[in-house]
């Protein structure tokens, strides 16, 4: 039987990477707020695990865009989540949309995907200290 090559990366894992103009001052934010420490380190770059993935902050001269969600968590309860963070400093978009809303910095979305199951997700964003715009979700079932 001759092997299926056209899933070659389907079996690789997937890791984020972050563009940094300030890697120290990223290193302090992603310590201090979001309560993270690199698992390693090398010239120009920090790499972070959460859970089973990863990913990495890389000294940038260009600016993160932070116009759309470049790196997400899927979490539990993003309730508890949004106010540890906002307790560390943390501060949340607000959105007002038609159709799309956030109310204490937390967004109700209808729709999910089937593999996630339920019937949508409440989510969250925030910038980290480079610009990077960051998203907290949580399935609702």
């Amino acid at each position: 039987m001759k092997a299926d090559n056209r899933n070659i990366l389907a079996r690789g894992r997937v890791a984020t990477r972050l563009p940094a103009q300030d890697l120290e001052r990223a290193r302090r934010f992603y310590a201090e707020r979001l309560g993270l420490e690199p698992v390693d380190e090398r010239p120009g770059g920090l790499l972070y695990r959460c859970g089973d993935t990863e990913f990495a902050l890389f000294k940038s001269t260009g600016a993160a865009p932070g116009t759309f969600t470049q790196m997400g968590w899927q979490v539990d309860d993003v309730e508890t989540i949004v106010a540890e963070l906002k307790q560390r400093g943390v501060t949340f978009e607000e959105v007002d949309l038609p159709g799309f809303r956030t109310k204490d910095g937390i967004a109700e979305i209808d729709g999910n995907y089937r593999s996630k199951g339920g019937r949508g997700e409440r989510a969250a964003w925030f910038r980290d200290s480079e610009g990077n715009l960051l998203g907290i979700g949580e399935p609702v079932v």
